[in-house]
């Protein structure tokens, strides 16, 4: 292949970008760009394969044909590529090393198979400061970025200046509709067409199950739902999904997400008040390593099932959650915050179908669809409890 036949051409391009920007690190942002920029053209002028993808912004993207260093700007976008590459840290150029939205527990077994992880360079979370520099620095052939965050209009000049497109990929604000061109993008720049598409057949022929039987419910049919992300986390109550985000696996099941009807975005802040005036026929709070520290929802591969339930008692114990009529009834459930904002969402779909609808829904077997994704297409599986039900009295 062309791009193959010239790597030593772009690895020598690389070495003098690094230089350079090491060097020139005290000067202005947009004189250090440009001398970047030269430097590429001077040192890759050989033409190299390439191919155009349009992320989900509607950005038509020039990329390499095999891209083998890709940067990540979410921790998450690790498990996507391990659905479609058997080696997903090789083809890493630099990472967030936002461990935290990976979890813990999960973060140290990918520590175990791929200690190349931790040597990676650092580049900023898509949670924080967009740093150019850094990237540059650890010169991707494509920098891969979160949607609903990520750089500016000016950093992605900067950043195509100095020979690194960008793309926008999303798994978090519209996942129905973002979810499989986002999953596509990253294997069609890395040849694992084939791959994608065999893992999004499975996760289809799941959702496609779901929405025939929603599909008979009238509006009276939909119960209503408090999903509370990250519970416990604060006194403060109460993060929740709008429209958007885990607000639309709600709706797909059959429930109607009390938040999209005051939340007008993917996701925000509700008062208690109106959380108990609403008095939601289904809680469900998310959780996970994170939250041990402040006796919120734990869930993972460290903790047994009677440990998590117990954190989810409490969490369903607090002032003003305990008045709710979802309580008094049993119907509070638990679901890890991990596993959610990846093409995994398939698994807490289903998880929601079940606890919205357990008559509609009572032959979905949650734990059988891990597995199946586990033994089928992780690279590094998923192994504990990763959601927790309060049993009815």
């Amino acid at each position: 292949m062309q791009y193959e036949r010239f790597a030593v051409f772009k690895h020598y391009g690389r070495f003098i970008q690094q230089f350079i920007v090491s060097a020139l690190s005290a000067l202005p942002l947009v004189v250090a760009t440009a001398l970047v920029a030269t430097a590429l053209m001077a040192t890759t002028s050989v033409a190299l394969a390439s191919q155009t993808v349009t992320d989900v912004r509607g950005r038509t993207v020039e990329v390499p044909d095999a891209a083998s260093r890709i940067a990540i700007d979410d921790g998450r976008f690790l498990i996507a590529l391990s659905l479609i590459h058997e080696d997903p840290v090789s083809i890493l150029a630099a990472w967030a090393h936002d461990a935290n939205r990976l979890g813990a527990d999960v973060y140290a077994d990918w520590q175990e198979k791929y200690p190349a992880l931790d040597d990676l360079p650092r580049i900023a979370s898509s949670a924080g400061a967009f740093n150019v520099e850094s990237i540059l620095a650890a010169a991707p052939d494509v920098m891969v970025v979160s949607s609903g965050a990520g750089p500016s209009e000016a950093q992605v000049q900067q950043l195509e200046m100095g020979g690194v497109p960008v793309v926008y990929i999303d798994f978090f604000t519209a996942p129905f509709e973002n979810l499989e061109t986002s999953l596509m993008l990253l294997a069609t720049m890395t040849n694992r067409e084939d791959e994608a598409e065999s893992f999004l057949a499975f996760r289809r022929a799941r959702l496609d199950e779901i929405q025939t039987r929603v599909a008979s419910l009238s509006e009276e049919d939909r119960p209503t739902v408090f999903l509370e992300p990250h519970a416990g986390m604060s006194s403060d109550c109460c993060n929740s999904p709008g429209r958007g985000n885990m607000g639309d696996f709600i709706e797909f099941v059959g429930g109607h997400n009390i938040g999209a009807d005051v939340i007008s975005q993917a996701f925000g802040q509700l008062n208690l008040e109106y959380v108990i005036a609403s008095d939601p026929d289904v809680y469900i709070a998310t959780g996970g390593p994170h939250l041990e520290r402040a006796g919120g929802l734990v869930l993972g591969s460290r903790y047994s099932e009677s440990e998590a339930r117990q954190s989810l008692v409490g969490v369903s114990e607090r002032t003003g959650i305990s008045f709710l009529t979802s309580v008094s009834k049993g119907r509070v459930h638990g679901f890890s915050h991990q596993l959610i904002n990846s093409p995994l969402d398939v698994v807490a779909i289903e998880a929601f179908a079940t606890w919205i609808h357990p008559e509609l829904f009572a032959d979905i077997d949650v734990a059988a669809t891990l597995e199946a994704i586990n033994t089928r297409y992780l690279q590094v599986p998923y192994r504990g409890t990763y959601w927790v039900d309060i049993k009815p009295n």
